[in-house]
């Protein structure tokens, strides 16, 4: 079968022909109808050797939506036929954590090899993908496949980080979103579906800001020398209650700290290689509270199929064949798509 697989790191990824994986145990075997392309796959072809612990080759794509193929001789509860998503954060399987659904804080994460599917382990960029075991797939139903893909990531992230700040997103309060790309669009979605906070959005792109728009957000700025006073003025003069910044630069997380109320909350999302200097006293607001947001749950990738389903939340998306990823990825590379690329099988 074809894969698209990283086999030298700071090389692209490269087309190739494996074999078709067999289930076997508790394994399930699925066949993909669709995989997102995240700037997570970006910071891995990038990467020179050392950054990452994962062992090469391996076939890349963590957002992974198809059909169970087949499955293992002592599988249980999956269904031949069954239409699904990946949840992508594999962990040991083992700990408390991991038997919660909470494979993205496994416990034993950093004597992993892996960090999921298409992250050390074979991934949904290939015509079949093999996961270890059923409790990893959540049904969709009829739900589109280049909708459901992205959700496992994009959707399920921005999700978890929210639900993360929720206890600040009360009636009355503030929430900016920094970085309205394939994270940040179904952010301002899902902040106008599960909160009654007003919704402010930023970016460096006039269209990713009328996508802001089109996607509930109540104002919207370019990032500019003096949108930090704008976003105070928007907020009431008193700086917003959370910001989830999906970029991760020093400027954003810089701009983050200086419009942020007394007792505000911090989302850094985005993994843009940015700093920010903690240190009591000094600059940042007090009672601040910061978060790394790592994914999200297995029940809450559920709960946002859930609300993909009411017609909540909607992917922005743009399709490439699986063999155009080269062209999808130099897209993504350039910042040239819109909302999420998503590649399918040919």
């Amino acid at each position: 079968m074809r894969a698209l697989r990283l086999i030298t790191w700071g090389e692209p990824p490269a087309p190739t022909q494996v074999d078709r994986p067999v289930p076997h145990g508790q394994e399930a075997l699925v066949r993909v109808e669709a995989t997102g392309l995240c700037h997570s796959d970006l910071h891995l072809t990038n990467a020179p050797e050392g950054v990452f612990r994962y062992r090469l080759p391996f076939t890349l794509g963590h957002e992974v939506a198809g059909h169970v193929a087949a499955l293992g001789s002592e599988a249980e509860g999956g269904t031949v036929g069954e239409r699904v998503v990946l949840y992508g954060p594999w962990g040991c399987g083992a700990c408390d954590r991991c038997a919660a659904g909470m494979d993205n804080y496994c416990d034993r994460r950093d004597t992993l090899a892996w960090s999921g599917a298409g992250l050390g382990r074979d991934g949904g960029m290939a015509e079949y993908v093999l996961v270890p075991s059923v409790r990893y797939l959540v049904p969709i139903g009829d739900l589109a496949a280049d909708q459901a893909a992205p959700l496992s990531d994009a959707g399920l992230t921005s999700y978890h980080a929210i639900a993360g700040l929720r206890h600040t997103l009360e009636a009355g309060s503030t929430a900016v979103v920094i970085g309205v790309g394939g994270l940040g669009h179904l952010a301002v979605q899902i902040l106008r579906a599960t909160t009654e906070s007003r919704v402010l959005a930023v970016d460096i792109r006039e269209d990713a800001l009328a996508l802001a728009y089109r996607c509930g957000a109540h104002f919207g700025t370019l990032l500019q020398a003096d949108t930090g006073h704008v976003l105070k003025a928007r907020s009431g003069g008193i700086g917003p209650d959370a910001v989830l910044d999906f970029a991760g630069t020093t400027a954003s997380m810089e701009l983050a700290a200086s419009v942020l109320r007394p007792g505000g909350a911090l989302a850094v999302v985005g993994s843009g290689g940015g700093h920010l200097t903690v240190r009591k006293p000094g600059a940042l607001p007090q009672g601040l509270s910061l978060s790394l947001p790592f994914w999200g749950s297995r029940p809450e990738l559920a709960e946002v199929i859930a609300l993909a389903h009411s017609g909540a939340i909607h992917v922005e998306t743009e399709q490439f064949p699986l063999s155009a990823a080269t062209e999808a990825f130099e897209r993504l590379r350039r910042g040239r798509v819109r909302g999420r690329a998503v590649l399918v099988p040919d």
